[in-house]
This record gives structure tokens, sequence and C-alpha cells, in this order.
């Protein structure tokens, strides 16, 4: 049976108007448009659910002692008021309004709203019945990106929003990258002097990309953004932003997080030698060479949550590894490398190893075919199972490394652990921008604009985590809950005009009175 309107009285002695259908014997309710305390809402509602249930058609109203009035009242615009102001709070309190770019801040906003192309930004706009700048001025605002440094702007904005509010004692670095869905590379284009490239890619892609790397407080909030050519090594990414950091705010007392992919000698003595504080995940094949010694001496059986925790030579001063038995006696030129052992992680890497097992030997028994397959070696004789290297990946199960140059006595191994865990922060910044955010597609092409893109995800992103810190939920599910609750203006049959306001739930007002509203 197709969808209808149904009007229900409440306990509170408010009208319901629903939408609803009938499913076998039950009425199942499709969406609740809101409830009406007079006769002025209920016949707003009652439009509203006409327009839901109807886009575009008009209303037929079979009851003639009411004709008359329906006839002569008029429903004029809807606005998403109360969700434009919870954005534009936001906004505000972060620090954003420094700008004092209307047409920015209103691609941001949108951003937030419906991820689209700035070209299609006008239509969101016009969709939630707020007062919009021309498509003209968005792009307008783009070039002022770019021209006036925005970015730099926001970074300050962002640090003050942070420091307020949290602890930078502790930054967390990742990257990402942004492919383009291109023809060629820009190496021969001078406006962007080879910045959309080919390169690495996680996703294994061969399209030309960027590099994004990104550098936010433990609590997810961003505070330096950067986008590099997509060739760039990812190692070769983290010390500019660091020194950027450092730079714009007069910081150097704080420890950095990142994760193996930017474990380099060159990267870490950098930061050591800057006086900078760093824990770095290390990679499982230097786990032998780091523990060693240890084995040696008590064999490489490890329990569930054991920890090894000992210097090793710091590559700056070349100062020698103490012995392995006491991290405590680590000098302040010394680094640690800390191994962590988890069964849990175990089982997990050795249904890894089998399934690479079961792939080589299906290769080496010509049953499926393998690109690069591993633990099979080519001989003369053909292909082999390479048993020294698998005994050799069996020994390194459960194991999850780290490197510091922060001393044991500052902070013990657990501990350190605790905060490279903390990474999982930066990782949900970046699900957020490419997933809920949409920072890719980007319709740009040269430098500038594409910058100026960035800049505008990375708003948006830094006003999502500030309101999921605020209510607990994401930037998408507050949309979604406040999207509805519209304003309705109307005009009467004597020509006076009202403005018909939503009925907010109490789960609803909860999240607006933590919002501040």
């Amino acid at each position: 049976m197709a969808p209808f309107i149904r009007r229900v009285r409440t306990a509170s002695g408010a009208t319901a108007v629903q939408i609803v259908e009938k499913q076998g014997r039950k009425n199942v309710v499709l969406k609740h448009v809101g409830s009406a305390h007079n006769e002025v809402e209920l016949t707003v509602l009652m439009q509203a659910a006409h327009d839901e249930l109807h886009p575009g058609q008009t209303t037929l109203d079979l009851e003639p002692k009411r004709r008359h009035a329906r006839s002569a009242l008029r429903v004029g615009g809807k606005r998403s008021a109360l969700l434009w102001s919870v954005l534009d709070k936001a906004y505000v309190d972060i620090g954003f309004d420094v700008l004092g770019d209307e047409a920015f801040k209103q691609m941001v906003l949108a951003r937030l709203i419906e991820p689209c192309s700035k070209e299609a930004t006008v239509n969101v706009l016009e969709r939630l019945g707020i007062e919009h700048v021309s498509r003209r001025t968005l792009f307008n605002s783009l070039k002022r990106c770019a021209q006036r440094a925005y970015r730099d702007t926001l970074a300050q904005a962002c640090f003050t929003h942070a420091s307020r509010h949290g602890d930078l004692s502790l930054v967390l670095y990742d990257v990402t990258t942004l492919y383009f869905e291109a023809e060629r590379e820009d190496e021969d284009w001078e406006a962007n002097k080879g910045f959309r490239r080919v390169g690495y890619s996680k996703e294994r892609r061969v399209d030309p990309q960027i590099i994004v790397g990104l550098l936010v407080d433990r609590a997810g909030n961003p505070l330096e953004v950067e986008a590099f050519e997509g060739n760039k090594a990812e190692t070769h990414t983290l010390i500019s932003i660091i020194k950027r950091f450092q730079d714009r705010h007069g910081l150097h007392d704080f420890v950095v997080v990142a994760d193996a992919g930017m474990l380099s000698v060159g990267n870490l003595k950098a930061l050591d030698e800057a006086g900078l504080l760093f824990i770095v995940g290390a990679r499982q094949s230097r786990a032998p060479h780091d523990l060693e010694q240890y084995w040696d001496q008590h064999g490489d059986y490890m329990v569930d949550g054991q920890i090894i925790d000992h210097p090793i030579p710091n590559p700056r001063t070349q100062q020698p590894s103490l012995d392995q038995g006491d991290s405590r006696q680590v000098g302040q030129k010394s680094w640690r490398a800390i191994w962590a052992y988890s069964s849990k992680r175990a089982a997990r890497d050795n249904r890894t190893l089998n399934a690479q097992q079961r792939r080589a030997m299906d290769a080496i028994e010509g049953a499926k075919p393998a690109r690069k397959p591993r633990f099979v070696s080519q001989g003369r004789m053909g292909m082999t199972f390479d048993d020294k290297a698998f005994e050799h990946a069996q020994r390194l199960v459960g194991l999850k490394g780290y490197v510091t140059n922060i001393p044991a006595h500052v902070s013990d191994g657990r501990q350190i652990i605790a905060y490279y865990h903390e990474l999982w922060h930066v990782e949900q910044s970046f699900r957020m921008s490419k997933h809920d955010l949409k920072a890719r597609p980007i319709f740009h092409h040269t430098k500038d604009a594409i910058q100026a893109h960035l800049t505008v995800v990375t708003a948006a992103l830094t006003l999502a985590r500030h309101l999921y810190q605020e209510t607990g939920i994401t930037a998408p599910k507050l949309v979604k809950k406040l999207i509805d609750l519209q304003e309705i203006d109307i005009t009467l049959p004597n020509g006076q005009q009202h403005t018909a306001y939503p009925q907010i739930d109490p789960q609803t007002q909860e999240l607006l009175t933590l919002l501040g509203h």
C-alpha cells in the first residue's frame, strides 16, 4: 500500500503528523514530520508532509469547511536555520571567523552538510534555505585562499583552540594520498611544477596523485597540513611539517609520534638534533637485530603482554649501546628499542603467514599464478619453497616494535606503547576527510586551487572533530539529526506573517545544550 499522511494525538496534547505505510496489518511510521500545538502549525506540517510525499504537486483539499482557510494560507520559505546556527557557532568558537570571508565559511559549512563540488555548493545552500553568495564569489574565495595565505591563519586558530582545550605535549603525524583521474602528470605543466605525479600508492593506483601530510594533537584536532608532490617519499615529508609547526608557534618541547612509514635514520636524527622527543613504529624485520642478545640469553619464547626495552646506539652521536639487561641505564643521548609481544597479534600474524604459505605452494605447484609470491625461491631447478625464510617469519609473529629517544626514567615501555597507540586519532581524521568530507574527487587542476580545496577540507575536518568531541557523535549523524528541524514561514488568511519553529525532542535538546545552544 502506498505511503499516506496520518495525524495522531500525543500524550502531551499535541498533534503528531507522520508519513506511514501499511505493511500487513500494521501501520509503519516512515517519517515523523513534527508535532503541532495549534492550527497554524498543523497546517504547516500537513503541507510539509504533502511536499515530502508528493514533491512538486499541489494539495487537493477535499474538506469543504477548511477549503477557504487553506487556499488563503500560503507557505513560504523553509530554512534549516538550527543546523546552520550550530555549525556557524562551531566555526566562530574555533576562531575561523578571523578570516572575515563569508564565502569561505559557506564552503566549509556546506562541505560538512553535503560534500560536493564548489559548483554544486550553491545548490546545497539553496536547499537549506540559507542566504548565500554567488558561485563566482565562491570561486573568488578560493583564489583569495591562496593569495592571502588562509591556511596559515587557520593553522594559528587551530593551534590556539587546541592549546585552550587540549594537550600539545604530544603530536601525531601520518600521510595519505589523494589521486586524480587525470590523463597525464604535471611534470611538463609549469603552473603546477610537477605537483600531481604517479608515485607509491597504498591503494595500488597508477593515477597521478598528491601526498598529504597531517599533524594532529592527541585528540585528533588538525594542527598542520601540507600537500607534497605525488612521487615524494613519505619519509621526506615529516621534517618539513614539524619545522613549519615549530617556526609558526615557537614550540620546542613536544613528542612526535609517527608510524613505521616515517622510520628513517635521517628523520630521527633531524628530530633528535632539534631537541625533540619521538616515538616511531619499528619495522618487524629489525626485530632479530634488536633482540639477538636477548634471545641468546633467554630464548625466543615470549608470553602475552611481555615487553623488552633496551638501549640502542644513537646514530647522531654513535653512543654505544649499554648492557641489554637494564634500560634504566640509558643516557640522555641513547635511544631505545621497545618490543612487545601479543598473543592476539600472533594469531593474526599466523593466519597471514599460513595464507601466504598456501599461495606460495600454489605458485610452485602451478595451481595458481602469483605475481610475487612470498617464501618462493627461484633457482635453476625452478621454484622451491623457502623454509628458512618461513621459519624466520614465524619467529617474529606477535611482535610489534617501537623506537624512541625518550629516557626510560621519563616514560617506561608501556607508556611509550600507549602514546603510540594514540595514532588512531590521525588515522580517524584521514578517514573522516576521505569518506565523510569527500576530500576527493578533486575538481581542480591548478596547484593553487588544489591547495585551496585542501584548506577547505581541513577546516571542515577541524569543525567535525570539534563537534564530535563536544557531543560524542559524528558530524554526518549530527547533520542528519538537525537538517529536518526547519523553520517555515507562512502567511495567514488575514495577511499576518508567522514563522513555525520545529519541535525539539529531549535527546536533540541535550545535544544542543552540549553545543551551547
